[in-house]
């Protein structure tokens, strides 16, 4: 589509390096022998092999939210009606029209999207392990209620490892106090005898079961359960080490550390998710309103109202709020500023959204200007008004 809303031409583009080379054949034949145009592209990602390739042949390209190219349909038509080629069209006459409105495509380093990579499969392992847990706690609700009374973690190893070695009542009851003690040790627990013989005398309790047959079968799926679980266990500790080998060696990485309650893997989290291109986010308040801690004002007529954002990256809100939690007992100026909220009516969630977005800013500055977090620059009024 050329300036003017002129469609030159059409295609349906196959994967892979065919489907790129033919896109670069369509953009040679009507540029021509003019070095100085500019190839706009609008796509509905914002990473990948594709977005990559199209970025690095020198293109403008503008990863579209699928939300915004839905509601941008309407103005071609009402019918509901959609098709692939329709899409296209829709995406190429939104880029013609309404770029000076879109962002293009981050330029973020490959370190950062390392970063990005890692983190986000160990967040995610983290996510199936915690499913998985719940899993073993409704079947041991099910049929070996008093594994759920002697034990804490489920995930843990030696609760993994002793329920491998007695997954029924039967067998749990037969369990030797030197046996758990054995499991307890491998897993490095504190007040081994005391915590053994309090594991002992729960599953030796009286507790509603199930038939012998109906039991069998639950064990079987429970060793199922255990055998994932030690294997998302020993993954989530090897990802975890690749996380911090990969943040560590980003230049930012020493800021980002400075900020109150990020640690290695928190801190990876807020890099990887914010990215690292220099001019991604022009105000602090840009960088808010992508993190989705800024609040949403909608006024009409004589009616205003502040709302909190339900569209946002949820991992990165995900891992801001930890922060913000953490920054809590490390940061005298972030305790006073919740306090704050909190004096002013907010409730403990708002409050935590409102610290977080104030944490936001502050990092926000710290990776403009290159320096590490000062308490008392980014705290002082707050630090203050306490001290006082």
């Amino acid at each position: 589509m050329d300036a003017s809303g002129r469609r030159l031409g059409k295609a349906r583009l196959p994967e892979g390096v065919t489907g790129m080379a033919r896109l670069h054949a369509m953009v040679g034949e009507h540029a021509g022998d003019d070095d100085e145009v500019e190839v706009l592209v609008g796509i509905e990602t914002d990473r990948g092999p594709w977005v990559q390739a199209l970025v690095a042949a020198g293109y403008t390209v503008f990863a579209i939210n699928p939300l915004q190219a839905s509601h941008y349909r309407t103005r071609h038509g009402v019918s509901g009606a959609k098709s692939d080629a329709g899409d296209a069209h829709a995406l190429a006459d939104m880029v013609r029209t309404d770029a000076h409105q879109l962002r293009p495509v981050a330029g973020d380093s490959a370190t950062v999207e390392a970063v990005k990579v890692v983190t986000r499969t160990h967040k995610t392992l983290i996510w199936e392990r915690t499913r998985h847990t719940q899993r073993l706690r409704h079947a041991l609700r099910d049929y070996f209620p008093a594994a759920l009374v002697a034990f804490e973690d489920l995930d843990a190893a030696d609760t993994l490892e002793l329920l491998a070695k007695a997954p029924t009542p039967g067998e749990a009851r037969r369990l030797t106090v030197s046996q758990i003690s054995a499991a307890l040790r491998r897993a490095r627990r504190r007040d081994v005898p005391a915590k053994a013989a309090a594991i002992q005398t729960a599953l030796r309790a009286e507790h509603l079961g199930q038939p012998d047959v109906v039991t069998g079968a639950y064990a079987v799926s429970v060793r199922a359960l255990l055998a994932v679980l030690a294997v998302l266990n020993e993954q989530v500790k090897t990802l975890q080490g690749q996380v911090e080998e990969h943040f560590g060696r980003h230049p930012a990485a020493k800021i980002v550390l400075s900020q109150p309650g990020l640690g290695q893997v928190l801190g990876a989290r807020v890099l990887a998710e914010f990215g690292d291109d220099p001019d991604r986010y022009t105000t602090a308040k840009a960088r808010k309103n992508y993190a989705g801690t800024s609040p949403i004002t909608r006024a009409s007529g004589k009616k205003r109202t502040v709302a909190a954002r339900f569209v946002h990256n949820d991992r990165l809100v995900d891992a801001l709020m930890t922060q913000a939690f953490s920054a809590l007992q490390a940061s005298l100026g972030a305790r006073a500023y919740y306090d704050r909220q909190k004096a002013r009516g907010a409730n403990h969630n708002a409050a935590l959204r409102q610290l977080a977005n104030r944490l936001v800013g502050i990092l926000h500055g710290c990776l403009k200007t290159g320096s590490l977090y000062d308490e008392t620059t980014a705290w002082s009024h707050h630090v203050e008004q306490v001290a006082a």
